[in-house]
């Protein structure tokens, strides 16, 4: 009985942790994507708005996750079913900015995205190490975490964007760059996806 107990306190205490987890990365996401989409369309640039949109899906993620931490394992991997989704959706919505800028060019700012990448960077960071700890432990902040290390690359990735649009006085890197993240993120949403699907069956 007393064991019960204890693996009881032991479950609910870790609970009690990623709760406290979630709700910080979900208002540090919150806040960036404010900012940073405000920047993509100040900036006009693709890769930026791809950034802001990832993190406008990761504070939804956290709402979800925030909501079924304490539920079975069937509902975890519905709410990763439906982030798989989210992630596509961003995907798509990256794509067809990349397929209308590439008819429609325009030059971004660097210097816009240049600054709120690396704010980003410092953001993500920040959740990223939040959520280390928590990687492993169930399909729900497993799949938390995927986004989490997106938002890493993203960031990395637009730094590297204003860098070349900078360089070259193009808007095509800004696009290319839209595009390789366009990929990662159908990728990352694949991975959810089975990952949630294996968890319903």
């Amino acid at each position: 009985m007393g064991s019960c107990c204890e693996n009881s306190c032991v479950a609910e205490g870790l609970m009690a942790q990623q709760r406290g987890t979630l709700v910080k990365v979900l208002w540090i996401n919150a806040l960036m994507f404010v900012a940073i989409v405000a920047a993509a369309f100040y900036g006009q640039s693709t890769a930026l708005l791809s950034d802001s949109l990832d993190n406008f899906g990761d504070a939804l993620t956290y709402g979800i996750s925030l909501y079924v931490i304490s539920r079975g394992t069937k509902a975890k991997a519905k709410a990763a079913l439906f982030k798989g989704g989210l992630i596509f959706l961003a995907a798509c919505f990256v794509l067809a900015q990349v397929v209308y800028k590439t008819f429609n060019p325009v030059l971004p700012s660097y210097e816009v995205m240049g600054l709120f990448s690396v704010a980003g960077l410092l953001a993500n960071g920040w959740c990223l190490l939040l959520l280390w700890r928590h990687r492993h432990e169930d399909i729900n902040m497993s799949s938390v975490f995927e986004c989490s290390r997106n938002d890493i690359a993203s960031n990395l990735s637009v730094l590297l964007a204003a860098a070349a649009v900078w360089f070259f006085d193009s808007g095509y890197p800004d696009i290319i760059v839209a595009s390789l993240l366009a990929a990662m993120l159908f990728n990352s949403s694949w991975r959810v996806l089975k990952s949630a699907w294996q968890g319903l069956r």
